[in-house]
């Protein structure tokens, strides 16, 4: 670092200016004087008469120099909203002595000058008038130096002696400053229902007590033994299978409360809207649109038939098959939760198509299907495996025809399930669930008017009747009905195995079904292809109503919740929904639910929810919610509500029946 070195200047007479020769002298004079060392150091000897000692022109005097300012804080701290936290601030130590904001353009940029000042070129001053001006503006001296006189020459990188071309730069510059604006933080919450809470008390004494303690240390003894025997066994392969399906069941506990979070307009639709707009629509209701179902495996199959679980309200089996029945492939039987619409909670791959299906009341786990080779066949839900508990056989007496309809009945006197099918080849036959092996019993064969055979060579001869539906009374379970393929339904019992209880010229095309009312013993409702609803007296041949849709009819069902209200869907795509007690002769919602070219084939009521379920040709099954003038309830004369109840349904329906029943006799006196 070079030292610095003070100049003294003597106090007395003004000077005379020096000439040119003098200072010449003078600066020749002082670079003999001064000296370079030969470590880099320039020592300048001083000229003034004061002279320094020869230790202090030795001694070296150094600085420092740092990039911390020492000025600065270093402990500022700032409140950070975002973290909710005191957050240390960092000092910058850079300091600005001088700033100056400059324009220079190059003197061969003349598109540049003439875009920044936006002046032609012909305004460009040339070299002669530069030179004019500069002979008008008198020289000024430099600061601390006095004027020299005339001729001296001018320094070389002088700027007065460049001549600039182009116009002169006129930019006029504007601050502008902008501000952030900083959101307030949220706070983002969720609201769910309340837990239920319920009082509970009990007493419990010393014995008690000393009892559930020795069960529990039992437990615990068995639940050793166990691991230590399978640890010496090495039954690895039993631990690995029970981690899976625990993982199985949190990832579809997991699956389900995702779907209800995706879904969840849809899940508050469903519990809590009610259609404000059905007080102005007087008496017709609406069906409002919740979940599809569909599963992406069972392409081209379609919806064959549809049961709900009656434990599980939730819960619903689907039958698939092809629906063209000529090209014949492998079935399906699925069963989906209102829980979760995106993926089934079980699927069994049948080899044949599934035709129909029936869920246990009381045993919920407890499946059968009938295939369109004839076989019938039991599934048990609870245990493992894709494979059916129960399946009929040649062996065994399975169907020669596609099985149309099963329905479970109540246990036998063994306490052992059985259940019914209905066949193509007008068997009407009961299984027995016994042990590991299915036990069948014909209880009719359908026959050409009427006709039995007395033996097996006669039965050979007598041609048979396509049955395509049954159904069995609610409350007398020997009695049944069977729809045929000619269009007639009959009505049977299981005492009398060799005759029809009555004959019913109901259609003139197949019946695609026939169901008993829930509430009215007597009332039962057919529909068919041949466009008709039919509501029958089964003490009567005549029907009692008959409604004319206008197209084919694919399933009809009754309301679990009113003796009044059934629903029938139609090959268009409609849902026509019908309150016997509202209006007699027309629906009082008629709806397009799904696309005109795909075709309804089943549908079913949820036995609590007002939700009703159609499935479709195409593999999908829609959930609609009835309106609540779909299932209000009916009023007196004075607007009263009448009683509710099973008796108050019936009572219902057999008013409107006895009207019909008097002016049917008046009519044939």
């Amino acid at each position: 670092m070079a030292l610095s070195n003070k100049k003294f200047a003597t106090v007395g007479r003004k000077k005379a200016p020096e000439t040119k020769t003098q200072k010449a002298v003078s600066l020749k004079k002082d670079e003999d004087d001064s000296a370079e060392r030969t470590d880099g150091w320039k020592i300048t000897k001083l000229t003034d008469p004061l002279e320094i000692k020869e230790k202090e022109q030795k001694e070296e005097i150094t600085r420092i120099l740092t990039t911390k300012n020492p000025h600065a804080p270093d402990n500022i701290v700032h409140y950070s909203f975002k973290e909710g936290a005191f957050k240390p601030v960092t000092v910058d130590h850079m300091a600005l002595h001088f700033v100056m904001e400059g324009n220079l353009v190059d003197k061969n940029w003349e598109s540049e000058a003439q875009r920044r000042t936006f002046l032609p070129a012909e305004s460009e001053s040339t070299d002669e008038e530069d030179d004019e001006e500069k002979a008008k503006t008198p020289a000024t001296p430099e600061d601390g130096d006095e004027a020299e006189e005339g001729g001296e020459e001018e320094r070389p990188d002088s700027v007065d002696s460049k001549s600039v071309k182009g116009p002169k730069l006129k930019i006029t510059l504007i601050e502008r400053a902008t501000q952030v604006q900083h959101y307030p933080l949220r706070d983002k919450s969720c609201q769910k229902e309340p837990p239920l809470f319920c009082n509970f008390s009990a007493t419990a004494n010393q014995w008690e007590i000393h009892d559930a303690y020795t069960e529990e240390l039992q437990k615990l003894e068995k639940n050793k033994h166990r691991a230590v025997s399978g640890a010496k066994d090495g039954d690895s392969t039993a631990k690995k299978g029970n981690d899976i399906s625990r993982v199985a069941r949190v990832a579809k506990i997991i699956e389900r409360m995702l779907h209800q979070n995706m879904f969840d307009d849809i899940a508050q639709d469903f519990k809590y809207f009610e259609d404000a707009s059905d007080e102005f629509r007087g008496q017709e209701g609406t069906l409002l649109p919740l979940w599809k179902f569909h599963y992406s495996k069972a392409k081209r199959l379609s919806v064959t038939a549809l049961c709900w679980n009656k434990k599980y309200q939730d819960l619903f089996g689907v039958g698939m098959g092809p629906d063209d029945l000529s090209k014949q492939q492998n079935g399906m039987m699925v069963f989906y939760t209102l829980k979760n619409s995106t993926f089934p909670e079980y699927i069994y791959p049948t080899r044949s198509s599934v035709l129909c299906l029936d869920i246990h009341a009381q045993q919920s786990h407890l499946v059968v299907v009938g295939l369109y080779d004839g076989c019938v066949a039991v599934y048990n839900l609870r245990k493992k495996g894709l494979e059916p508990v129960y399946e009929s056989t040649a062996e065994t007496g399975k169907h020669t025809d596609p099985v149309w309809q099963v329905r479970w009945q109540d246990d036998d006197m063994a306490h052992n399930p059985n259940f019914c099918s209905l066949s193509a080849d007008g068997r009407v036959v009961s299984w027995t669930l016994v042990k590991n092996e299915l036990v069948h019993r014909d209880i009719i064969l359908l026959s050409v008017n009427g006709a039995f055979a007395k033996g097996p060579e006669e039965a050979q001869q007598l041609s048979h009747v396509c049955g395509t539906s049954f159904d069995f009374h609610k409350q007398t379970q020997y009695l049944y009905l069977v729809g045929t393929e000619e269009g007639k339904i009959h009505k049977c019992s299981k005492m009398y195995s060799s005759q029809f209880l009555e004959t019913y010229n109901a259609h003139s095309m197949p019946v695609e079904a026939v169901k008993w009312n829930y509430f009215h013993l007597k009332i039962f409702i057919s529909c068919s292809s041949d466009w008709t609803v039919k509501i029958w007296d089964h003490s009567i041949t005549s029907p009692m109503f008959t409604y004319d849709l206008g197209t084919a009819v694919s399933d009809v069902a009754w309301a679990p919740y009113s003796s009044t209200v059934f629903a029938a869907i139609t090959v268009d795509g409609k849902v026509h929904v019908f309150d016997l007690n509202v209006n007699k002769y027309e629906p009082i919602c008629q709806q397009q639910v799904v696309a005109k070219r795909t075709k309804l084939t089943r549908v079913e009521f949820n036995p609590i929810e007002p939700i009703l379920i159609v499935g479709d040709d195409r593999g999908f099954v829609t959930s609609l919610k009835l309106s609540p003038n779909l299932r209000k309830a009916t009023k007196g004369e004075k607007g009263q509500e009448l009683p509710k109840g099973p008796e108050a349904e019936v009572a219902k329906l057999e008013k409107l029946l006895s009207s019909l029943r008097d002016h049917a006799s008046k009519a044939t006196e």
